[in-house]
């Protein structure tokens, strides 16, 4: 046994170790639920989140762009974001992204490939994000799918086209002027 003043020495240092890390614990707490707040949140958003990091590559997919494109989380995470895009419409879609770089944030209505081959009608929005020193650390991809509303947009337009249609060779055959439908 060598002296007591080393074995003093080494409890006071476990001792100063153990208040400094159940202080930065303490800390970290908040930090946890906060991040774990947002991530519930971002979860149940209904449409469409991803995280892209600078490498071009998807690092979080909640389940709204999951199904979306029809497919699980886990077979996109580490994945191209530009894989959710047809051939056709990704030049446009690197175009929008050169501006987010720029402006911070773009708006585009374009294409998305779903897993059965079918395509979705969906209005993206990309928020690049940068750390303090001003290089891009990744962007978010956000996408709502507005496919089942531009069909039923189509089929009133074709409903109403019809009905004028029928209107007017009804009102052909009468001779009586054209009147609203009202």
């Amino acid at each position: 046994m060598r002296s007591p003043a080393l074995w003093l020495y080494l409890l006071g240092a476990v001792t100063v170790l153990s208040v400094v890390l159940r202080r930065v614990l303490r800390r970290q707490a908040p930090l946890n639920d906060d991040l774990y707040a947002k991530q519930v949140a971002i979860d149940h958003v209904p449409s469409g989140v991803a995280w892209v990091r600078s490498d071009g590559l998807v690092s979080f997919i909640n389940p709204a762009l999951a199904k979306t494109v029809g497919l699980l989380p886990r077979e996109i995470i580490e994945r191209s974001w530009m894989n959710f895009f047809p051939m056709g419409e990704r030049r446009r879609v690197e175009e929008a992204y050169s501006q987010a770089l720029l402006m911070g944030k773009i708006n585009l209505q374009t294409l998305a490939h779903r897993s059965n081959g079918t395509l979705a009608r969906v209005n993206i929005l990309i928020v690049t994000v940068h750390n303090h020193n001003a290089r891009l650390v990744g962007h978010y991809c956000m996408m709502d799918d507005r496919s089942r509303e531009m069909e039923l947009e189509e089929q009133i337009q074709r409903l109403s086209a019809g009905i004028i249609s029928s209107s007017e060779s009804r009102d052909s055959h009468s001779g009586a002027p054209s009147s609203p439908l009202w």
